[in-house]
C-alpha cells in the first residue's frame, strides 16, 4: 500500500530554508546584459550567476547538475529511460523605477515576499526546485528521471532554450510554473516586430508657429508595457503656455508627468504603469499616452508624421482594431498589440517595436504581410521579427489528466483548463503545459514595480509541485 504523504506538511517543515534559498537567487539582478556577455555567460554575469547559484544547491543537496554552457541548466534526480521536464528560467525582465524597496533586496511585507522575479519566475523555480528535494529527502521511489530545467533567456529570445535542446535530451512531458493555476493548455502565438525607418535622418527647418520634436524615447522591453515615455521640443513658441497645456492634459487624463526647460528645450515626461505585455489594456502605456498629447500640438512634418503613426494605429487599440488586423477565436481569445519600444531622433532615425500575440487558429504568414502594409505607409519597414507559433495540449492527455488529479486532491476546486496569451517554455518541448503559480483570484503582478509572490501560496505551490512530480515520475 502507498504511503499516505501530507505534501504541504512536509513543505511547512521547510519553510525557512525554502525562504533563505529563494531569497538568495532573487537577489541576483539577472538581466540580460550583453556588455558583460562572454563564452560561458552568454546573457551576461549576472544571469550566469544565477545559473550558477542554483548549480551549488543542486550539488548541496545531492542532484546531478550540469551547466549547459550558461545557456541554461538543469538539476537531475531519479533513474530510467524517460525524462519527465520541469522548464522554469532565472533571468528576469528590467526593474523600470517606483519601488517600495530595492527589487533585489527581498523581503517579506505582510505576508508576501517583495522582490524582482519573486513570482516571474524565480520564485516559482525555487518552488519546483523544493518539490524535488522533498521528493529526495523522502527517499521517495521513482521510474523515471526528473530534471528542473533552468533557462537563461526567456525574457528576451529564447535562446537559452533554443540552444539546451540542440544539446540534450527532450522530457516526454513536463510542465513549467510559469504562468497560472489550475492548468493552461493552450497559448497564443506572437510576433515581435522591429518596424525602422529613416525619414527622421532627413529633417527639414521648422516652419513658425511649429515645435520641432527632437527625440521620443519610450520603453525597455517589447514585452512590456512603457511605464515612461520622454520627448524633447525645441521651437520659438510660447514655452509657458506649452507646460500649461501639458498640465491641463495630466490634470484630465488624470496620469503622472511633468514639463522642465532647459537650454531652449523643453522635455515632456510621462510616466504609465507597466503591465506584462500579453495584457496591454491592463496597463498604462507612458508612449501612447504622450503620443496623444503631442497631436494636440503642431509639431514639424517629420516629427508630427511619427506621432501620427502612433495616434493611427496604436493610440487606444489594444486588440488590433486601428491596424485592421483584430481577429480571435472560441480557444485562445483576442488577438493583442503591446506596443513596448519607441526611437525616435531627429536626424538619425525611428522605430518602434510590438509584440504582437496573435489566436493559434489564424494565418500568421498573413498577418505579417498585413503589419509591412501598414507600417509602410509611415515609411517603416520590418527590419527584423521573432516568430513563437501557438501550443496546444489535448485535454486528453495524461500528463493534464494527471495535474487535474494532484490539484483537485490538494485544493478542493476544478482543474479547469485555460488559455493565455503569455508565451511560456511549455511551447519549447513536447507535451508540456503552464501549472501555476499563480493561484486563481491573485493579483497579476508579473513585469511591475513592486513585483511579490504570497508566501502562502510560494507554500502551496511547493507541495502542489511535489506532488506532480512525483506522481508523473513514480
Amino acid at each position: 500500500m502507498e504511503k499516505q504523504i501530507n505534501w504541504l506538511e512536509e513543505v511547512s517543515k521547510r519553510e525557512s530554508q525554502l525562504l533563505e534559498d529563494t531569497k538568495g537567487l532573487l537577489s541576483i539582478p539577472s538581466i540580460l546584459d550583453e556588455s558583460t556577455a562572454h563564452e560561458g555567460a552568454p546573457f551576461g554575469a549576472a544571469v550566469a550567476n544565477a545559473i550558477q547559484y542554483v548549480i551549488n544547491l543542486g550539488t548541496r543537496d545531492g542532484f546531478q547538475t550540469k551547466n549547459v554552457d550558461g545557456y541554461a541548466m538543469h538539476v537531475e534526480m531519479g533513474e530510467g529511460s524517460e525524462l519527465i521536464g520541469v522548464l522554469a528560467h532565472v533571468d528576469v525582465v528590467p526593474v523600470g523605477e517606483g519601488w517600495t524597496s530595492p527589487p533585489f533586496e527581498p523581503e517579506i511585507r505582510n505576508g508576501r515576499l517583495y522582490a524582482r522575479g519573486a513570482i516571474d519566475d524565480k520564485g516559482p523555480a525555487m518552488a519546483a526546485y523544493y518539490g524535488m528535494k522533498l521528493i529526495q529527502e523522502l527517499q521517495l521511489p521513482l521510474s523515471k528521471r526528473v530534471r528542473l530545467i533552468l533557462g537563461g533567456d526567456e525574457e528576451s529570445l529564447w535562446r537559452c532554450m533554443k540552444y539546451y535542446f540542440s544539446k540534450e535530451e527532450m522530457p516526454s512531458m513536463g510542465f513549467t510554473p510559469d504562468a497560472d493555476f489550475p492548468i493552461i493548455n493552450a497559448e497564443k502565438g506572437f510576433y515581435d516586430i522591429q518596424a525602422n525607418g529613416t525619414t527622421a535622418a532627413s529633417v527639414t527647418e521648422a516652419a513658425a508657429g511649429v515645435w520641432t520634436l527632437e527625440s521620443f524615447q519610450s520603453g525597455q522591453r517589447v514585452n512590456m508595457v512603457p511605464d515612461l515615455a520622454t520627448a524633447v521640443l525645441v521651437g520659438d513658441e510660447d514655452v509657458f503656455e506649452l507646460k500649461e497645456q501639458f498640465q491641463d492634459f495630466l490634470l484630465q487624463k488624470g496620469i503622472q508627468g511633468y514639463a522642465e526647460e532647459a537650454n531652449e528645450h523643453v522635455t515632456l515626461v510621462v510616466r504609465g504603469i507597466s503591465h506584462h505585455g500579453s495584457e496591454p489594456e491592463k496597463g498604462l502605456n507612458a508612449a501612447l499616452e504622450l503620443a496623444r498629447f503631442l497631436t494636440t500640438i503642431k509639431l514639424d512634418a517629420v516629427g508630427g508624421r511619427y506621432i501620427k503613426l502612433i495616434d493611427r494605429y496604436l493610440v487606444d487599440s489594444f486588440f488590433g482594431e486601428k491596424m485592421e488586423i483584430a481577429q480571435e477565436d472560441e480557444r485562445t481569445g483576442a488577438l493583442t498589440v503591446n506596443a513596448g519600444v519607441f526611437n525616435y531622433t531627429m536626424g538619425e532615425g525611428e522605430g518602434i517595436r510590438l509584440n504582437i500575440r496573435y489566436p493559434i487558429s489564424i494565418d500568421d504568414d498573413q498577418l505579417l504581410e498585413q503589419l509591412r502594409e501598414k507600417l509602410a505607409v509611415y515609411d517603416l519597414e520590418i527590419d527584423h521579427y521573432d516568430r513563437k507559433r501557438g501550443h496546444y495540449l489535448s485535454p486528453d492527455h495524461p500528463l493534464v489528466s494527471t495535474l487535474s488529479s494532484v490539484y483537485e486532491e490538494q485544493t478542493g476546486e476544478p482543474a479547469e483548463l485555460m488559455a493565455i496569451g503569455g508565451a511560456t517554455y511549455a511551447r519549447a518541448a513536447q507535451n508540456c503545459v503552464a501549472f501555476g503559480p499563480l493561484f486563481p483570484g491573485r493579483l497579476e503582478v508579473a513585469h511591475q514595480k513592486d513585483e511579490f509572490i504570497e508566501w502562502d501560496d510560494m507554500v502551496r505551490a511547493t507541495a502542489l509541485y511535489a506532488q506532480a512530480i512525483y506522481e508523473l515520475a513514480k
